[in-house]
């Protein structure tokens, strides 16, 4: 608002109005948007190396919405150098992220394919619910269930709660640790030695032939963490994965990849005939892990990777008490026959 004073030798004193302008320092400026720069440089380049980068490099979603801030910083500091390399690197980063929540178009001669459904299921060493996969499994009636984490107790609570019936049959690589794998099926599965070389934890392979003819086949994936010295086994588990085929039998991969596609790895497994059913149909930022936990689940470790043939029509995610992973069901559809 103005003020105007009327004088003794007949003036008018003019005060201008005061605007607040905020401006930040450009040091400040680009101290906040460096760290942010070089994480677009290493996830789009895929420089990620060791134990500790392929860890972080799985916030990166949090690092594209945090990435705003640096906008923001650059705006008020009037500095157009480091207003445009936050800008930039927010855009990478969003560029890397964003199409997760989106999906791909649906397909149109999907519905007149094959119908499969699969879920996935990681028990944290046995204790998971058994229950309530059972009831997941009564409910969306999936062709195959894939565990890992399963123990031969597990094995017993799962057809005490009713499996048994609801899938008689399966190739188990049952353990009291951590490395054991189990695939349940509602269709006769013959086990499948020699797909591919299994570094970490069991990754049973199994084929199976639908009504109808069609025939599948199912690698329940588990490798390990990138702990420690053991991110060297993970890198080489996720790289010693079977191509998806472009003929012949369906491929599908499903399990607990401990990886995420933030991951160069993860995307290189991807892109040797895949996709990710998550990201297809725009879940693919749903976090899987950790569940049950005090703070939400952050992160997207468990994957469903159908081969390039095959459509995706559906993806869910659920909690499954006393077990750090969220299950995931994914509903596909295979080419029809002719």
């Amino acid at each position: 608002m103005n003020i105007t004073t009327d004088t003794p030798v007949g003036g008018v004193i003019v005060t201008p109005s005061r605007r607040l302008r905020l401006r930040v320092s450009g040091k400040l400026a680009w101290f906040a948007v460096t760290p942010f720069a070089a994480w677009a440089v290493w996830r789009l380049g895929g420089l990620e190396r060791g134990s500790f980068p392929a860890q972080i490099m799985t916030a990166t979603p949090y690092a594209a919405a945090g990435s705003l801030l640096p906008v923001l910083l650059g705006v008020l500091s009037r500095r157009k150098a480091v207003t445009a390399v936050a800008l930039a690197t927010t855009a990478a980063l969003g560029v890397s992220v964003l199409p997760r929540a989106f999906g791909d178009a649906p397909v149109a001669q999907a519905s007149s394919g094959v119908p499969f459904t699969i879920m996935t299921s990681n028990l944290f060493f046995g204790h998971g619910d058994a229950q309530t996969v059972v009831d997941l499994v009564r409910r969306h009636r999936p062709d195959v269930l894939n565990t890992q984490e399963l123990t031969p107790g597990a094995v017993e609570a799962l057809d005490a709660a009713g499996l048994k019936d609801l899938m008689p049959y399966r190739y188990l690589q049952d353990e009291w640790s951590a490395a054991g794998s189990g695939i349940f099926s509602r269709h006769p599965i013959t086990r499948l030695d020699g797909l591919f070389q299994v570094i970490g934890h069991n990754m049973p392979a199994a084929k199976l032939t639908l009504p109808g003819g069609a025939q599948v086949q199912i690698v329940d994936v588990h490798t390990l963490p990138p702990l420690g010295p053991q991110v060297t086994e993970w890198t080489e588990g996720l790289r010693a994965l079977p191509a998806g085929p472009a003929s012949g039998p369906f491929r599908i991969l499903a399990g607990d990849f401990n990886a995420s596609l933030d991951h160069a790895e993860m995307r290189k497994v991807v892109a040797r005939g895949y996709r990710d059913a998550g990201d297809t149909a725009g879940g693919g930022l749903t976090p899987t892990w950790p569940a049950n936990k005090k703070l939400p689940p952050l992160i997207t470790i468990d994957h469903v990777l159908a081969d390039r043939r095959i459509s995706v029509l559906g993806y869910h995610v659920y909690t499954v008490p006393r077990t750090d992973h969220r299950a995931v069901i994914t509903e596909l559809s295979l080419p029809a026959a002719g």
